[in-house]
């Protein structure tokens, strides 16, 4: 599959990342972005043998957005510690459910895991997540927000809308009444901004918001 550049240097590459497609390969499925990006730097500089990329964050498959891959181990290492740190600013939109109460606000919960169900809830055992969200616009009988997440929980911009009564449109796993086609959900990660691998120099990767119905 050929892939959109977003940002390259000696370090790191971001990439765009389609609905419907996994970051990592798993023992069912090998067709991933990280091999689509393998494949492009190793036929862009005609490297010989194993192309290192350094899997830094994911996005869940029905998402679409920025992903940002390592192309050495300093980029790796560099960067890691940014999303550990809390440091990188990540942006979502997402197309939700219904019409929000409040035109912007903040979502706290405490949100725990079910391994077995690959699931979130809010739970009192739960770990402590935030997020912060604006209403951009009203399409219809649906808001569409702009998300900044505190935290990186799993699946939480999913499970927390989901709670407050207002699921992502298609998202069926967390109550949504309607489908998008290729098991996608308007659901995408639209800006990552990060500081280099080298230096304190601060990037900005931006994408349009996709036009979801």
């Amino acid at each position: 599959m050929s892939i959109r550049v977003l940002y390259e240097d000696n370090h790191l590459i971001a990439v765009l990342k389609p609905a419907g497609v996994l970051v990592q390969g798993d023992l069912h499925e090998s067709q991933c972005l990280l091999e689509d990006v393998r494949a492009y730097l190793k036929e862009t500089y005609q490297k010989p043998g194993n192309v290192f990329v350094g899997l830094i964050h994911r996005l869940d498959r029905p998402v679409s957005g920025i992903v940002l891959f390592a192309k050495t181990s300093k980029g790796a290492s560099r960067l890691s510690e940014q999303f550990r740190e809390h440091t990188i600013r990540k942006t979502y939109h997402a197309l939700v459910e219904g019409k929000m109460d409040q035109k912007e606000g903040v979502l706290v919960a405490k949100l725990e895991k079910d391994e077995e169900t690959r699931k979130t809830s809010v739970s009192e055992q739960g770990k402590e997540s935030k997020l912060a969200y604006r209403v951009i616009k009203e399409i219809g009988k649906n808001s569409l927000l702009e998300i900044d997440l505190g935290t990186g929980r799993f699946h939480q911009i999913r499970a927390m809308l989901s709670f407050v009564g207002h699921p992502v449109v298609g998202d069926r796993k967390y109550g949504a009444s309607t489908s998008l086609p290729h098991g996608a959900i308007a659901l995408a990660a639209t800006k990552l901004v990060f500081k280099k691998a080298t230096g304190d120099e601060e990037i900005v990767v931006e994408i349009e918001v996709p036009t979801w119905k």
